[in-house]
């Protein structure tokens, strides 16, 4: 259940227009809702716009090392690594073309001291891929309330997995591991 005032059923709608209309221009599809809960400065929210918007881009160009900017070398989602989640997209770019996704961000918020600096993100979405055996174009990971947690190292926002500490155990139902963005 959402932990902040958005109600259930507008983020259902949303996730499902999302999940029925995919991106069809090429455009980068990364976007803020009216009611998006905003702790930290403009500044901040703009560069972790842009930062989606790059992954994007290089998702879409099938850029390998381009997407792969996008995550920290200490990259760790419950246990997934940074070389894993570099075969789960290069397996992708094997498998499919016309890769696009839409995410929808309703909080970011700031963590940590400035040596630290943590942004924590809590988004829907979907990335969409057309088969290069079938040519059916299909929903290839899709996400609700998702929470991308980023560091900012070097002067770029990186994705880092989870926030650090104990994590809880993936289910083995009811609770899908999302390691991409």
């Amino acid at each position: 259940m959402p932990t902040h005032p958005i109600p259930v059923l507008s983020i259902f709608c949303l996730a499902l227009s999302l999940c029925l209309s995919p991106a069809s221009n090429g455009e980068a599809k990364t976007q803020l809702t009216p009611n998006t809960i905003q702790e930290v400065d403009q500044q901040t929210v703009s560069e972790l716009v842009v930062t989606f918007e790059e992954a994007e881009r290089a998702m879409q160009a099938h850029d390998l090392d381009g997407v792969m900017v996008l995550y920290s070398d200490e990259y760790d989602y419950h246990g997934l690594k940074k070389a894993d989640v570099r075969n789960i997209w290069r397996k992708l770019f094997d498998h499919y073309q016309e890769l696009e996704s839409v995410h929808t961000f309703s909080m970011i918020r700031r963590l940590g001291p400035a040596s630290k600096l943590t942004a924590e993100m809590t988004c829907t979405g979907v990335i969409w891929g057309t088969s290069k055996q079938t040519t059916l174009r299909t929903p290839i990971d899709s996400w609700y309330e998702e929470v991308h947690y980023l560091r900012k190292e070097n002067g770029r926002w990186r994705i880092v997995g989870h926030a650090g500490g104990n994590v809880q155990p993936i289910l083995q139902f009811g609770i899908a591991p999302h390691p991409l963005f």
